[in-house]
């Protein structure tokens, strides 16, 4: 039944339809589509006929085939060669992707959902080592990615902290990358400095993934919240194309809306309100990168103003470990995304998100704890969805991706259907 799911899902994505638009494509009642597009443990769910299968894959053909002819053969490159690095296995910056390489990377992910879930198991990585470095704090990321490796049946050899290293000692990035790269068979790699991962993934072969450079990209991060957004319209038959997202908080130095907005403008006929105190407006290149591709740009101080009509907002924490002495003005309480606030502008589908960690102090200028038990909060569907989507990137790179499918068992124990007790009926459905 999964693999029904992601064949559907995948369709919908690659020919840019709602759940309403597909369902007419096929020829089928939307509440057809919607139990098939159920999870396989829901008493509502059914099989889909044999014959529309067949009629979903001729659709992809024809589409193939008509792309091809428009603009020449089709890439049919492994996925690891297309998104790669200067030619090797590496992920270093959103803009190693175009729209085709993220739909073939999410339909991977799809395919980890059910491992994600603790439904099924697989071992395709068994033996496997992955050397988690982390000159830098980290939580979600640094367990993200390595309970993502151990999924797959790989192990981590985790280090935390620069003055836990042999940089602290004087060593350069170039022999510890090329070191550890005779111990481990992946590197994952967080530095405070911009362009630190890139050294570290030029003086190796093995694949290497930027967590984070500084004020640079977080490119996982910014995947991960594409995919979330897809699966969250897809719950509610909308397209990311012709969307409003609002991004909120510290523009300037926040490395997650510096690659999300640059993913974001791959699609078409977005509007973008970006709001921030004059000190943390985003940086003007990529401003110039989305205005380039079409864009509407709006920038404002007020956020009553900017969340208004917005179909995601995004929110972010202030990146004061960045700061060399600079002031931070017009950044107050009042700046705070609420629930009184979002009630009062934001729309009944308004998706809210944030990568985390947020701020949830009192009068904290950050996205409020009092929104924790309001369905449009996606904070802790979008960190799930995290899982497998670092899969898919180590599966991708690692060039295991074609043996997932065909390697998964049940899992051995049982897990609770929702992960958290108050996670929203919907959680896990798409």
């Amino acid at each position: 039944m999964s693999q029904q799911q992601d064949i559907l899902r995948d369709a919908m994505r690659r020919l840019n339809l709602t759940r309403d638009a597909f369902s007419g494509r096929l020829g089928v009642r939307r509440r057809a589509l919607d139990t098939w597009l159920l999870p396989a443990d829901s008493s509502e769910s059914r099989a889909m006929p044999e014959m529309v299968g067949k009629f979903v894959a001729e659709i992809l053909q024809r589409e193939a085939l008509g792309a091809a002819v428009g603009t020449g053969a089709p890439d049919d490159r492994p996925l690891a060669q297309r998104i790669g690095a200067e030619g090797k296995p590496q992920l270093l910056s959103v803009a190693q992707f175009d729209r085709g390489s993220l739909e073939d990377l999410f339909q991977v992910a799809d395919i980890m959902q059910p491992i994600a879930r603790r439904q099924k198991v697989t071992r395709i990585l068994e033996g496997a080592v992955l050397g988690s470095l982390f000159f830098e704090a980290s939580t979600r990321t640094r367990v993200s990615f390595g309970a993502a490796f151990c999924r797959l049946g790989g192990t981590v050899c985790d280090t935390t902290g620069f003055t836990f290293s042999s940089m602290a000692k004087g060593e350069s990035i170039y022999d510890t990358s090329r070191v550890m790269s005779g111990y481990v068979d992946a590197l994952v790699v967080r530095h405070p400095e911009q362009g630190s991962v890139a050294e570290f993934a030029r003086a190796t072969n093995i694949p290497v993934i930027n967590a984070g450079d500084g004020p640079g990209e977080h490119p996982s991060q910014a995947i991960l919240d594409l995919y979330t957004i897809q699966r969250e319209f897809s719950r509610m038959g909308k397209l990311v194309d012709g969307t409003h997202v609002a991004m909120v908080g510290d523009l300037k130095y926040g490395r997650t809306v510096h690659s999300l907005i640059r993913l974001l403008a791959l699609y078409r006929g977005l509007k973008f309100t970006l709001i921030a105190p004059p000190s943390l407006e985003m940086p003007a290149y990529l401003l110039e990168l989305v205005a380039r591709n079409g864009h509407v740009i709006e920038q404002t101080t007020s956020l009553q103003e900017g969340l208004r009509g917005a179909d995601v907002v995004y929110a972010t924490r202030i990146q004061k470990e960045r700061f060399a002495g600079e002031e931070i003005e017009g950044y107050t309480p009042e700046f705070q995304v609420c629930k009184a606030l979002v009630d009062a502008v934001c729309k009944p589908d308004t998706i809210l998100m944030h990568p985390l960690p947020r701020d949830g102090r009192p009068g904290a200028n950050d996205l409020s704890v009092d929104l924790n038990h309001d369905p449009r909060l996606a904070i802790f569907r979008q960190t799930d969805n995290g899982i497998p989507v670092r899969m898919a990137l180590f599966a991708v790179l690692m060039g295991v991706e074609k043996q997932v499918a065909r390697s998964m068992r049940d899992a051995g124990w049982r897990s609770p259907a929702h992960i958290g007790p108050d996670d929203a009926d919907f959680d896990g459905l798409d």
